[in-house]
């Protein structure tokens, strides 16, 4: 999602989205049992319940249950028209013909229509509402001349179950990107108060809100009039915020928690054989990176000096040790931007050697960069991440395969207590350093691990280019993919745009995490996506 930030203990917390923060003790020992009710890990989610507003994975779970869009995606990531009856492109993809399924409501009852759509998504595109899901819509026309609370020029209502769009270039993944949550309708309850309905929001998915207790619990529960592709075949989720990984993984065991998407690093070894737990661990979608601000002293994007030094660093980890050693398996040295389950993967790419551990080259580029501007004892190379997530071994790590290599002292951690604290510092650009960044995929194609981390059009707090990195070739190469005519046309173009990506590394690719996590041993239906999340809906109460 967005930035969808994940949420893994150690390996992987599952955006995108942006990975969000792993875990802390709920206490809540007896919660939902006997029901068929699923208790869910979470993280305190960074803003209100807005879907245009979310890029991380504690606001982004419960929004996917809340929202139903145009298509929705099954386990494996196959689209299904869900709201939308049909979505018919012209011939260069530059204008959409949309119609919807008759019958769907919010649940406050109203109606959803075309406009509950086309609002929605001129609100969200609009700058002046600093939505974090903005540069999704920076293909519909009028995208930019939005100052007001005009609606998009691209988007027409032909009437309450139809309604066109139309785009400043060509976007063949447009119907699929459409099954983000950025993309989904909203009633016109919202706009009387945005605020409000954050707190308490209303939607037309396979759950309604009940409440939400601050850094306590978000209590979802079944939508009885919904009627698209995910049918609850349980009575209700609970979210309930961890700050502890451990915590919610001994609450597992006893029965107390019933699903987390990740595992604390002290388990990853023994998981797998635990008795009292069901296991799941499989190739997954998710990367973990950290991104480099565009503009951090002696990493300056677009300078020789700080290419030199981004490579060095990016030679200087030895991600085969992490993800043995300290992942115990559980993720995978990474080769590019995206990830093994996404179409158009290749391990092979030009530049892919700068993600190799590469001591004696890192050393050279590190001297090189040197040659310079000199790097002195004041410089201090620092990694930001939230503590309450379970990467402080990681980042320990990291930092100590930097200093092997390249000097002591040249990296240090930089922990932020909470996963809201780490992501409003990111999101403020008040982080002096490298932090912590990942990605969960919003839909199952290479742009939107591209297009939505990397492009000029989502830097500055207009999506999740957190690190501001802006290159005109990267773009050119990401628009000319999204005017393909074929799917395989368009990966060679993004495989290309990774290749300038690959020199430059606005963010470094550490691993890919696996799908992995655990559920108690009274449930039924537990599986991970092609998001590396569960399936909450077709989860059960044993016997239930």
């Amino acid at each position: 999602m967005k930035k969808k930030a994940l949420a893994f203990a150690a390996a992987a917390c599952a955006f995108g989205m942006l990975l969000s923060g792993c875990g802390s003790s709920n206490g809540d020992s007896t919660a939902d049992k006997g029901s068929n009710v699923i208790t869910a890990y979470n993280s305190e989610p960074q803003n209100p319940l807005i879907p245009g507003d979310c890029n991380e994975t504690g606001g982004g779970k419960p929004l996917d249950l809340l929202f139903a869009r145009l298509i929705s995606f099954d386990a494996k990531g196959n689209a299904s028209n869900e709201v939308a009856e049909s979505i018919k492109s012209n011939d260069d993809a530059t204008q959409y013909t949309i119609k919807l399924k008759d019958g769907w409501k919010f649940t406050d009852g109203t109606p959803v229509t075309a406009e509950s759509f086309t609002k929605a998504w001129s609100y969200t595109a609009n700058a002046k509402n600093a939505q974090l899901g903005s540069s999704f819509f920076s293909t519909i026309k009028g995208y930019d001349k939005l100052k007001g609370d005009e609606q998009l020029e691209g988007l027409k209502v032909v009437n309450d179950h139809e309604f066109t769009v139309d785009l400043n270039r060509s976007d063949s993944v447009f119907a699929i990107k459409v099954g983000y949550t950025a993309f989904a309708p909203l009633p016109e309850s919202f706009f009387k108060d945005p605020k409000a309905f954050g707190e308490k929001p209303v939607g037309n998915g396979p759950y309604k809100f009940q409440s939400w207790d601050h850094d306590n619990q978000i209590v979802l529960v079944k939508n009885p009039d919904y009627k698209g592709n995910r049918v609850a075949k349980n009575d209700g989720v609970t979210f309930k915020v961890y700050t502890k990984d451990e915590a919610a993984y001994a609450d597992i065991q006893s029965g107390s928690l019933d699903v987390m998407e990740s595992v604390p690093a002290s388990a990853t070894k023994t998981f797998q054989k635990d008795s009292t737990v069901q296991a799941y661990n499989k190739a997954g979608s998710v990367i973990q990176q950290f991104t480099i601000p565009a503009k951090l002293k002696h990493f300056e994007a677009d300078t020789e000096e700080g290419t030199l030094r981004r490579q060095a660093v990016s030679m200087a980890i030895n991600r085969e040790n992490i993800c043995k050693k300290v992942l115990n398996g559980t993720g995978t040295p990474a080769a590019d931007f995206t990830s093994p389950l996404t179409p158009g993967y290749s391990d092979s790419l030009k530049g892919s050697g700068n993600l190799k551990y590469n001591e004696k080259k890192a050393k050279e580029l590190w001297a090189k960069a040197n040659a310079i501007s000199p790097w002195t004892s004041d410089d201090k190379f620092t990694f930001a991440y939230n503590a309450d997530g379970g990467h402080e071994v990681i980042y320990t790590a990291v930092v100590n395969s930097i200093n092997n290599v390249l000097g002591a002292g040249v990296a240090a951690t930089n922990p932020y207590p909470t996963f809201n604290d780490f992501r409003t510092a990111v999101s403020d650009r008040k982080v002096n350093g490298a932090f912590r960044s990942g990605w969960q995929p919003d839909y199952p194609s290479a742009e939107n691990y591209l297009v939505q981390n990397f492009a000029s059009a989502a830097a500055d707090g207009n999506g999740s280019n957190d690190g501001d990195y802006k290159n005109p070739e990267f773009d050119a190469l990401c628009d000319k993919a999204a005017a393909s005519k074929s799917v395989a046309d368009a990966n060679k173009l993004y495989q290309q745009a990774q290749e300038v990506l690959l020199n430059d590394l606005p963010a470094v690719p550490l691993y890919y995490a696996n799908a992995y996590g655990v559920a108690s041993t009274g449930v039924s239906g537990f599986e991970m996506n092609w998001q590396n999340l569960p399936v909450y809906e077709n989860m059960t109460k044993s016997g239930k």
